[in-house]
């Protein structure tokens, strides 16, 4: 259990470090869009800076199929979100964002709603799934993608309206959220294939199943649109926001998919259903917008008169 615990802390790391590299390394490139695909591809393979957190996201991803593997689905959700308070610190520290209050205490209350699942766990008594029927795991993932793909479609075109206010970019990571959340669900299901007997038996397996091509998918489009959102918005917003609707997803759906029961015991029953809840309260009641800068008015200048 605690090889899982060190594994998803490496992956905080990793992902926080990932996101803010390739935020950084987008600012410097002109401007990027879904719709021109290739161009955005051939923009950021040119840039040292985002193939460094290109890697560390990878790296990231490889750390967590080792928390899947240890850990139970919420209690790993758990863990992954404390990395929000990490990127929230780098991002002010190496790209200079700053948040609002009203954004600093949602990102609070978010921390406190998964603290509230966190608790609701209790070690030795949660099992761990190695698998999913895939029937279900289609009638989960499927809409799901889609959905977020109208999402951000919408929040396109939203964008390209004149004076329209400035987004803050939660669309965009509800969007991104939602695929990354699908992502999250198929390396589940990679790490339970993973542990077939020799690796030509699971190979075969995991071909056979549709986790491989989910990730495909989701790897493809969710890259698209995570660096064309990334470039547009704060990195310590719209990745909060992308982390939690993942998370929730995840602990949420991947608990039902997978098997993992609920707990029997009230109070952790409370615990687990009141910090979900608490959690998409707040990301609802995130403001959408930025607010405009604000300009100082004109000095009046003393008309001058002849003599």
């Amino acid at each position: 259990m605690w090889w899982g615990v060190a594994a998803a802390l490496l992956a905080n790391v990793l992902y926080s470090t990932g996101f803010v590299l390739e935020k950084r390394a987008l600012a410097t490139l002109p401007e990027v869009s879904i719709r021109r695909p290739a161009r955005l591809l051939r923009l950021v393979l040119g840039s040292p800076l985002w193939i460094g957190g290109s890697l560390a996201l990878a790296a990231g991803f490889a750390a967590q199929l080792a928390v899947y593997r240890t850990l139970p689905i919420a209690a790993a959700q758990g863990l992954f979100v404390s990395g929000l308070v990490l990127l929230v610190l780098l991002s002010a520290r190496l790209l200079g964002e700053e948040t609002s209050g009203r954004e600093r205490y949602a990102l609070a209350a978010i921390l406190a709603a998964l603290l509230m699942v966190v608790l609701s766990l209790r070690e030795g008594s949660e099992n761990v799934s190695q698998d999913a029927p895939y029937p279900l795991i289609l009638l989960v993932c499927v809409p799901s993608l889609a959905a977020g793909v109208w999402l951000y479609n919408s929040a396109e075109r939203r964008t390209r309206h004149r004076h329209r206010l400035p987004t803050t970019g939660v669309e965009y990571g509800v969007a991104v959220g939602l695929l990354y959340g699908v992502s999250s669900l198929a390396i589940k299901g990679v790490s339970s294939r993973l542990t077939a007997d020799g690796w030509g038996g699971a190979l075969v397996g995991l071909l056979r199943s549709p986790y491989p091509y989910l990730l495909l998918f989701t790897g493809a489009f969710g890259l698209v649109m995570s660096q064309a959102a990334l470039q547009r918005c704060r990195a310590s917003l719209i990745v909060p926001v992308c982390t939690t609707v993942t998370c929730l997803y995840t602990a949420v759906l991947g608990t039902l998919a997978f098997g993992e029961a609920l707990p029997e015991d009230p109070v952790r029953l409370t615990l687990r259903v009141a910090g979900i809840a608490l959690a998409i309260a707040v990301l609802l009641s995130m403001p959408r917008h930025d607010q405009p800068a604000r300009t100082r008015p004109p000095v009046p200048t003393k008309e001058l008169t002849p003599p």
